[in-house]
């Protein structure tokens, strides 16, 4: 069993942190709002009062956090305590930018850097079925083996160098769909009501075809039921539209659907919904 520290016990950080608990690893947590790390003490986890006292001994050190800036101020509170040798999986969405700073941390003070962002959101993270993209030394991954099998049904190692950002790519690419997906079934049931008719119709027509998915049908229980109990935040949703905007132009091509997605997160921020699911853009619809 390993050894772990895992900073960053937001809705998805917890719930990991709670799988590698079942899975027998021992575990230590920190995050900026203690009371937000404190209930996972109720599960074995050793609750710690900074970065460094939470990294001391780990092996395997997890950061979970909502941007690469973060990470770093963490990390660089934890420097008293690093050692060469630790494995520092970061798992959040940190965007492409950010890379370069973060695996320098990490050479500088001899830490093997994996770029290993998680897809999934709260229900998968629960259940410890995320989908692990992650990019790191051939010679890290049988420590990493255990704990990335805790918090998820499948890796896919993607590139030997973490530094490569092979991880983070990929997860923007595929975040980019969820968003641009919600936002296209929010829109749908918008129009519906707008032209008089029950949104539910909507669902009538899709369901058991060909354009039928479980996540549609996600989405869609959930806007129909005004229940936006947060899976996946707006406010995150919206700082990723950012992060995949400006991968697209380091790779040179325009994403019309994410960037139009962005603007109705931000509609939906203004409203008052940035803590709810992203599936609240459905809102956005009826602003002026």
């Amino acid at each position: 069993m390993a050894t772990v520290a895992l900073l960053g016990t937001g809705i998805m950080g917890a719930a990991m942190a709670r799988n590698l608990l079942k899975e027998g690893h021992r575990v230590s947590v920190w995050n900026r709002t203690r009371s937000r790390a404190e209930p996972l003490a109720a599960d074995g986890a050793t609750v710690a009062g900074s970065p460094a006292e939470a990294v001391e001994g780990a092996s395997v050190i997890i950061t979970m956090f909502n941007d690469g800036d973060t990470t770093l101020t963490a990390l660089a509170e934890a420097v008293p305590a690093l050692r060469a040798g630790q494995i520092w999986a970061q798992m959040s969405t940190a965007g492409i930018a950010v890379l370069d700073r973060l695996a320098g941390f990490a050479a500088e003070h001899g830490l093997t850097f994996v770029d290993a962002p998680v897809q999934g959101t709260r229900q998968p993270a629960e259940q410890g079925a995320l989908v692990i993209l992650a990019a790191g030394p051939v010679d890290a991954r049988p420590a990493l083996e255990p704990v990335f099998g805790a918090v998820g049904k499948k890796t896919l190692w993607l590139d030997e160098d973490g530094a490569s950002g092979a991880g983070t790519r990929l997860k923007l690419a595929a975040v980019s769909y969820g968003i641009s997906m919600t936002s296209i079934v929010a829109e749908s049931l918008a129009l519906t009501k707008a032209l008089g008719l029950d949104p539910e119709l909507f669902g009538e027509v899709v369901t058991g075809g060909p354009m039928d998915s479980p996540y549609l049908q996600a989405k869609m229980k959930a806007i129909l039921a005004g229940d936006f109990s947060t899976s996946f935040a707006v406010r995150n949703a919206e700082k990723d539209t950012r992060l995949i905007h400006e991968a697209a132009e380091s790779g040179g091509i325009r994403l019309d659907l994410n960037d139009a997605a962005g603007e109705r997160f931000r509609r939906a921020l203004e409203q008052g919904h940035g803590d709810e699911d992203m599936a609240a853009t459905y809102h956005a619809s009826f602003s002026g």
